[in-house]
């Protein structure tokens, strides 16, 4: 979810940064400081000139105008060096307790050394960490030259992010001895020969070595501006020049592949977002945080183990020309210690950002014999064609024009509600939010922003027509964010309709891009891009979208926890606050004794629906299964820790996979017609495996039989079973 709003639209909110120009020039101290004088060694990796100035740069520009304002002091050093000490070592598999305690003089310097253009800490600190690393892929190797015991009965812990740092070299050596046989023990089971699996595990740490090798001096300043960034606000970036081109590429979303960001986690190749139209992003399958580790091409050839590569390298096996197949197998990022990877099968297409428009459907739904018709708009994203918009073609695409053609077609069809799904919808162009809000109200505010000086301006919906004035309900989940927030929170607050699903992300804070290089001018290296936070959002009566989101209406169960998904999760994170309410005039269309009633009746669905009831039960499951932190070593034991976890599997999935990755028939249709019809059989298929959405429906028509207005059917004679 990170970056999710600015992937798409460097135009958000059009913040001017033309105040930083001419208004102040940058120095460059670079006055002695303890450690400036230190000698790297010959092999050592080092800070450059350039990287100096930029240091001294972004510094200046984070501490005057990030939204935040933090001082720049020992606080702010601290959490700067636990952040890049984590960066580099998340699992405390490398550094030892003794390293750490070494390192300790750095933590009160950090601040002076950011202002004063100095990264002598950092090259330090990495340069240790990458001898540490060595010594470990020598320590593999020798324990891969010894027989391996799988009888002996002991546990091994994979995560060890709240471990205690290893207080010896000795015991490390016993972590990682434990690391290697898990991994071959799971081989084992899964069928692998022992040679064969020594052999592949053995090239799996010369290729990560490799790697190491390759590490360039802009890897290391990038880590640690980025651990600076990232303890003022999550939502700040710096970018080398070879990253910011990959990230301005990445806006064009144009290129033939599964539809994934990527970046490195440690070992791990982990998804950051998945692009909206997507191969990826349709299969409903993956989310962010998911590993990849392992990538096969076509139907029949073998996985290629990626544990331990640069994400660079894993996007050349995973992208490859459309209308081929690509096989994955994934640690789900719900998935408990221990798990067996998931595999998911995708067609490559060529990623436009069209894809990514909003969708109409009717849908059918039968309440105790009566028949109702459904209107249902998916909106994936808040898209504009900005440039259309700035030279004032009419009929330009858009979020909203879409939207309201697709409401009139659904007024003209008689549905009796309508659903629109903002699951996975990460934001977009804002303008966008306020006039899609506009469809449902009359004129009024839609949401206020912020600056850091304070200043209040107030986004308005200025058009008083409704398109659309019939009963409505918005559906969310965790992964609905930033503009997304906006409009369910609008309609929420306006009492316009009722939001249903899971509490969302809780991004209410607004980016820019600052080009580096328009300060630094000259540089023989590039100097790079800056994604930095200098509005945040708020709601008509005055509270944040910030961290909170929206909690909506009627909340659905949900497997991802606050704590390990959205902005909660997020330590550096800006607060949740409050600023005064502004006018408006909310709807008469939702109240309390309604938003009651329906919570009663879906209550009473959870414990006698059979999809919600399993629902709970998984989510019970997954729950529990993490709260298991540590896995046997033991043969017999794992084998039936695997076995268990495979039939829980399988009784859940079904033939999901399959569908749900859309594979194709043997003799797939060709004509336009027989495609289509194709097509929607597999939507139908889906929407029947979609749990949240039937009880969306049911929710809809709950709340259409409460409305004397707009059904003769009482709501005492729904069949509260179904």
């Amino acid at each position: 979810m990170k970056n999710k709003m600015m992937k798409y639209f460097l135009a958000l909110v059009p913040i001017s940064l033309l105040a930083f120009f001419g208004l102040q020039s940058f120095s460059h101290n670079n006055s002695a400081l303890s450690g400036a004088d230190y000698k790297f060694a010959a092999d050592d990796l080092q800070p450059t000139a350039t990287q100096k100035k930029v240091e001294n740069l972004v510094t200046e520009i984070l501490s005057n105008y990030h939204y935040r304002r933090v001082p720049l002091n020992d606080s702010l050093s601290s959490k700067i060096f636990d952040n890049y000490i984590k960066e580099l070592d998340f699992n405390k598999m490398n550094f030892t307790a003794a390293d750490i305690t070494e390192f300790e003089k750095f933590r009160f310097q950090l601040d002076d050394q950011l202002r004063n253009g100095e990264l002598t800490a950092a090259y330090q600190i990495y340069n240790v960490f990458r001898n540490r690393a060595k010594e470990r892929f020598a320590f593999v190797a020798s324990v891969l030259s010894k027989p391996v015991d799988f009888k002996v009965d002991e546990t091994y812990t994979p995560d060890r992010e709240k471990a205690a740092w290893a207080k010896s070299k000795e015991e490390l050596d016993n972590i990682w001895r434990k690391a290697v046989k898990s991994t071959l023990l799971d081989w084992k089971i899964s069928g692998k020969a022992d040679t064969s699996a020594i052999k592949d595990l053995r090239e799996r740490y010369k290729r990560t070595e490799k790697y190491f090798d390759k590490t360039k001096s802009e890897d290391v300043f990038q880590q640690f501006m980025n651990s600076f960034t990232e303890s003022v606000d999550p939502h700040t970036t710096y970018f080398i020049p070879k990253t910011a081109s990959s990230f301005n590429q990445e806006m064009a979303q144009s290129f033939e592949g599964i539809g994934a960001t990527l970046r490195n986690e440690g070992d791990y190749v982990m998804i950051v977002d998945c692009i909206v139209g997507g191969p990826a992003f349709r299969s409903k399958l993956l989310n962010p945080k998911d590993r990849i580790v392992a990538v096969a091409q076509g139907d029949d050839k073998p996985y290629q183990d990626i544990v331990g590569w640069f994400t660079d390298d894993a996007v050349k096996l995973i992208k490859g020309p459309k209308n081929t197949v690509v096989r994955l197998k994934i640690l789900s990022s719900d998935a408990p210690i221990g798990s067996v990877p998931k595999e998911v099968r995708l067609v490559r297409e060529k990623i436009k950002l069209e894809d990514g428009t909003a969708k109409k459907e009717v849908l059918n739904f039968n309440r105790d014999g009566r028949e109702f018709k459904l209107g249902l708009i998916t909106i994936p994203l808040f898209y504009r064609d900005a440039e259309g918009a700035r030279n004032g073609e009419q009929g330009y695409k858009s979020t909203t024009a879409d939207v309201k053609k697709y409401l009139n077609e659904l007024k003209a069809e008689k549905v009796d509600g309508v659903i629109v799904d903002l699951r996975n919808n990460g934001g977009g162009f804002l303008n966008e939010a306020v006039s899609l809000t506009g469809l449902f109200i009359s004129q009024g505010p839609v949401v206020q922003r912020r600056q850091s000086d304070g200043e209040i301006s107030v986004e308005n919906d200025r058009d008083p027509s409704v398109t659309y004035d019939g009963p409505v309900t918005v559906l969310v989940n965790r992964f609905s964010a930033s503009a997304s927030e906006i409009f369910a929170g609008a309609i929420q607050d306006y009492k316009r309709g009722l939001v249903i699903g899971e509490q969302t992300y809780g991004k209410g804070t607004v980016q820019s891009l600052v080009d580096l290089d328009r300060f630094l001018k000259g540089e023989p290296e590039g100097v790079g891009q800056l994604k930095i936070t200098m509005e945040k959002f708020y709601r008509v009566t005055g509270s944040s979208t910030q961290h909170k989101g929206v909690t909506p209406d009627i909340e659905f169960p949900s497997s991802f926890s606050a704590s390990e998904f959205g902005e909660s999760s997020q330590p550096s994170a800006l607060p949740w606050d409050m600023i005064a309410s502004t006018k408006y005039s909310p709807t008469t269309d939702v109240n309390e004794q309604a938003v009651v009633k329906l919570k009663a009746l879906y209550q009473d669905r959870l414990k006698t629906d059979a999809d919600l009831k399993k629902l709970v039960a998984d989510i019970n499951y997954i729950k529990k299964a993490k709260e298991k932190k540590t896995i046997s070593l033991q043969e017999d034991k794992r084998r039936k820790e695997i076995e268990d976890q495979k039939k829980k599997n399988l009784a859940d999935l079904g033939d999901e996979l399959t569908s749900a990755t859309e594979k194709e028939p043997e003799k797939a249709p060709t004509d336009s017609t027989s495609i289509a019809q194709a097509k929607l059989k597999i939507l139908k298929d889906r929407r029947s495996k979609d749990t949240y959405l039937k009880e969306s429906e049911r929710i809809l028509t709950d709340f259409i039989m409460l409305n004397p207005a707009t059904s003769q059917v009482k709501l005492t004679n729904v069949d509260k079973k179904k």
